[in-house]
């Protein structure tokens, strides 16, 4: 049977062979027999089973290479009636424990009741021989739950959720789902599903519940909470979070404030007085800071002047190293000896990586277990080159384990804690505060932490300030170093991005050097000269790939020179469609073999494959990689990021984006041989000079920027930090060294 209305088509069939199904997302490539013809479907249908008949919502698509397909966007399953549609559902393995012979056992038996005895009374399942009391339960609750998985599909495909996302509430709330959700549809507002406010406000209306209750008003402070963590916030101060709060709900105030005093006292959320001023926080948030300034300040008092350095030791490294220490580099050295905890920072040029050897080989004439992490895989990677010692990421030296969505639990923690005796952390400034408490909990109460980084760069992409925090609480050593040694002098991209942070003026006049500035008077003059760079005069000048050596970095996504568009121009520029070349399409743009793409959410559940043949999960926010290969048929591409090739299924797309032009904030922890900055129409809130200053520093070999020197100026002398509410700093200030959280 075949539908149409409304956009979307209706087909209805029976299942009779499941071609491809990946287990832990439920998408599925399946072939079914409609009263007409027989159809291939795609789409994630989770415990869809051959044998079963469903009407199935999408609509049509014709693949280059395998003709007509139905996309299927939500399915019903219809439950067999008769007896021999039951004994061909149960004889195709639809339910674990049944399988042909036992089928034909409970039909004879129990004819069209068979089903129903299944789910209402298994007990008497067990006349038949071989089922015991134990597998008639195990059967009636595998039965339970595919009926349990279509009930909330159906419930919320009105609501354009997803069939991978209603098999996500299903594995979340159990059984007794349907009834939590109507008892209160802002439970999937809760951590773990996060669904948008609106979505749980469209199916509260529509189940007529009052707009006053509490569960509504708690969602809503909650949500609050959890959007401002996408901006970097830990906390929201009270005043500003119950007027947010209250606008969005449209209610009063007082009924806001009464509902957050009654999660703070069910510890649902925490409050923190800072100054004068109460904040408010998610509880995850609270304990991870707390723990951390807890914890820190156990290490400064538990890890004494118990190892020192002298200066023999010091001129001997600088003999092996050949090299001569200043003062600052010095100091650092000394410092990562005399304590428990180092902060080390310093601009491009500074010696930062010569002063981390030096201390890195110090450790290692002591017989120290020394680990070296990064937060990111090429920040990783780029440790390992400048130490010539492995460093990993901070997820891989925790030995992460992916659960549902992101959920990650780490094999190294307060049980299983690491051996080494120090950690160097590097690109401390993209460290956010949830992952700084974990690796926290997985050292030993005697390991020296050494944070290396630029806190002139932006923050991390995930809440929290940690590096800002610790050094603005002043209670731990912390060297910044100054000087700009004579080889990096020489280069404009160092003394420029120093200029920045000095608040000096740029110097562009070198026609020779490695950076330059391109002044356009539009945007249309400004776009024509970023892809004639890439496209045509970098390559032809220094015989580079315009893929995989040139990056552009814009400060904003909108307008003629944002990502969006320059991505879009670009692809037809240097990735074009070719007749017979893979691609699929996902909410207006194109994916192609070839592509440079990023991923730009945490996928903790992403399968790769490395290129000794071991196989891992997770590929992060700001990854960035080549699409290799595409299966149109069963909506797969595989991504290359670095020594790993990752998996994505259909569901999976809207990670992805094109990436030849990124943004500065996703760029943050990574260095490009060429970088291109278009600085024209920047939009206000983006006018500061950490953004301009993390952009300028990612740049290698050579730097353009393109546009208005007006605009770089106005960045340069804007020196407002992007404002971070976070209780990191305050637990530090305080001393508190309480039992850890």
């Amino acid at each position: 049977m075949q539908v149409s209305a409304a956009g979307s088509d209706m087909i209805t069939g029976m299942v009779d062979t499941i071609t491809y199904r990946n287990e832990s997302n439920g998408y599925t490539v399946a072939m079914v027999k409609t009263d007409k013809e027989n159809v291939t479907i795609v789409g994630v249908l989770p415990y869809l089973n051959e044998g079963e008949t469903a009407d199935f919502y999408g609509n049509y698509t014709v693949h280059q290479m395998y003709g007509n397909q139905f996309a299927v966007t939500h399915f019903e399953k219809r439950v067999p009636e008769s007896a021999a549609d039951i004994l061909r559902y149960l004889s195709a393995g639809a339910i674990k424990g049944i399988g042909p012979a036992t089928a034909v056992k409970l039909v004879e038996r129990f004819g069209e009741e068979t089903l129903n005895i299944i789910a209402e009374k298994p007990e008497e399942l067990t006349v038949i021989k071989g089922i015991s009391m134990q597998k008639a339960l195990t059967i009636s609750e595998e039965y339970k739950k595919q009926y349990g998985i279509r009930e909330i599909i159906m419930l919320l495909s009105k609501y354009r959720i997803s069939p991978d996302r209603c098999l996500k509430v299903y594995k979340r709330l159990g059984m007794q789902a349907l009834k939590l959700i109507r008892a209160n549809p802002y439970i999937l507002c809760e951590e773990g599903l996060e669904f948008a406010f609106e979505t749980a406000e469209e199916m509260a209306y529509d189940l007529n519940f009052p707009p006053e209750s509490e569960h509504r008003i708690a969602a809503g402070i909650e949500y609050v909470l959890r959007r401002n963590l996408s901006n970097g916030h830990t906390c929201l101060p009270r005043n500003k979070l119950t007027e947010v709060t209250a606008k969005m709900l449209g209610c009063g105030i007082d009924l806001v404030n009464d509902t957050c005093d009654r999660l703070i006292d069910c510890f649902r959320l925490e409050s923190t007085v800072i100054g004068e001023d109460e904040f408010i926080s998610l509880s995850r948030y609270y304990a991870a800071e707390r723990y951390i300034a807890s914890r820190l300040l156990s290490v400064k008092q538990h890890i004494g002047r118990t190892v020192t350095v002298d200066e023999l030791e010091i001129e001997n490294v600088e003999n092996i190293l050949n090299i001569k220490f200043e003062q600052l580099q010095r100091s650092a050295v000394y410092e990562a000896f005399s304590g428990g905890i180092l902060v080390l920072t310093g601009g491009p040029g500074t010696g930062k990586t010569t002063t981390l050897n030096a201390i890195i080989k110090l450790f290692e004439g002591r017989d120290f277990e020394i680990e070296l992490a990064a937060p990111t895989g090429r920040a990783a990677k780029r440790m390992t080159e400048l130490t010539g010692r492995e460093a990993k990421t901070i997820h891989r030296l925790l030995e992460v384990e992916w659960g549902e969505g992101e959920q990650r639990n780490f094999s190294r923690n307060e049980k299983n804690p690491l051996t080494c005796d120090v950690i160097i952390i590097d690109e401390a400034s993209m460290i956010d505060s949830l992952l700084f408490c974990d690796l926290l909990k997985a050292l030993k109460l005697s390991c020296r932490i050494i944070l290396v980084g630029d806190s002139d760069q932006l923050p991390s992409i995930g809440a929290g300030n940690v590096l800002g925090d610790i050094l603005a609480s002043d209670k731990f050593p912390s060297i910044r170093l100054k000087k700009v040694f004579r080889q990096a002098a020489k280069s404009k991209i160092v003394s420029n991005a120093h200029a920045l942070i000095n608040n000096e003026r740029a110097d562009f006049s070198d026609k020779n050097s490695d950076c330059f500035f391109l002044s356009r008077a539009d945007r249309h003059s400004a776009l024509n000269t970023v892809l004639d760079l890439v496209t045509e005069r970098l390559p032809e000048a220094y015989g580079i790939n315009s893929v995989n050596d040139i990056q552009i970095l814009c400060p904003s996504k909108k307008l003629d020179t944002g990502t969006v568009n320059l991505n879009n121009i670009l692809q037809e520029k240097l990735n074009p469609y070719k007749k017979g070349m893979p691609q699929l399409t996902y909410k207006g743009f194109y994916l192609r073999v070839g592509d440079k793409v990023m991923q730009i959410k945490n996928n903790y559940d992403l399968q790769y494959r490395k290129d000794n043949g071991e196989f891992g999960n997770g590929i992060f926010n700001g990854d960035v990689g080549f699409i290799t290969d595409i299966d149109t048929r069963a909506g797969i591409i595989k991504v290359r990021y670095d020594d790993r090739v990752a998996t994505y299924f259909s569901e999976d797309f809207g990670q992805l984006e094109l990436a030849y032009a990124i943004t500065v904030h996703k760029s943050q922890g990574s260095e490009y041989e060429y970088v291109i900055i278009p600085l024209i129409d920047v939009p206000e809130k983006l006018k500061y000079r950490n953004l301009l200053y993390t952009a300028v520093t990612r740049a290698k070999k050579m730097l353009i920027i393109v546009g208005k020197e007006k605009i770089w100026n106005e960045m340069a002398e804007n020196d407002r930090k992007t404002l971070r509410y976070t209780m990191l700093r305050e637990f530090l200030k305080r001393g508190e060294n309480s039992e850890y959280c």
